[in-house]
């Protein structure tokens, strides 16, 4: 397979069998990378799960991933959460060209909330031994960086009237990282952010990138 538009039947195909058999709390997403990632998303089987639709956005799993800074490892039955707050199990599978780049993914996430707030004899078959991943789901791009500037603001622990060059620089590496550049437009929604010119935003990322060959932890 050289992309996923020349197995899109297909693949829409397998997406319409996992639903029929799990049911309307199964959604199945197929992306496809070489798509904008504004709207990688090219099939799509009860979105109502995640409240998505064709030509929207991945997660900032995806985006990791299409940015280097995450190895492209299939990642199995991993729980995580909606922005409505319901509770999903979810697996990501990523689809490799011949060469063995990563060209789309196929998404399964499955709505366990009832079960989880259902009987105790239903516990065991729901959360054990699933280790929480944090995941945005989202239907529009713009909400994915707001959601992704907010983690990076968490993890710094000030708000950007109170950041230092140094925190500002640590918020623009953690951005990177994660592939919030990838993102149309997201220099400006960063710059606005951090109230800094597009200029300095440039040499900051320079400065991180630096920062991150000398730790030794490479981007």
């Amino acid at each position: 397979m050289e992309s996923i538009s020349q197995e899109l039947l297909f693949l829409t195909e397998m997406a319409k069998g996992i639903t029929a058999q799990f049911g309307d709390h199964c959604e199945v997403v197929v992306h496809d990378w070489s798509k904008p990632v504004e709207s990688t998303i090219v099939a799509i089987e009860n979105g109502h799960v995640t409240g998505r639709k064709i030509g929207d956005p991945g997660t900032n799993l995806g985006l990791e991933i299409m940015r280097g800074t995450s190895e492209g490892d299939n990642r199995h039955n991993y729980v995580t959460q909606t922005k409505d707050g319901r509770i999903l199990r979810s697996t990501s599978m990523y689809v490799k060209n011949n060469a063995g780049t990563i060209i789309g993914a196929m998404c399964i996430n499955f709505d366990i909330t009832d079960l989880m707030v259902a009987e105790k004899t239903l516990q065991s078959l729901t959360a054990s031994g699933l280790t929480p991943v944090r995941e945005s789901f989202v239907s529009n791009v713009n909400d994915l960086l707001d959601t992704l500037i907010q983690e990076a603001q968490e993890t710094v622990g000030k708000p950007p009237a109170a950041m230092t060059k140094e925190d500002k620089i640590k918020i623009i590496q953690l951005l990177d990282q994660k592939g919030a550049f990838l993102i149309k437009k997201s220099g400006e929604k960063v710059c606005s952010y951090l109230s800094i010119s597009k200029f300095t935003l440039y040499s900051y990322l320079e400065e991180s990138k630096v920062e991150d060959i000398e730790g030794g932890t490479g981007l």
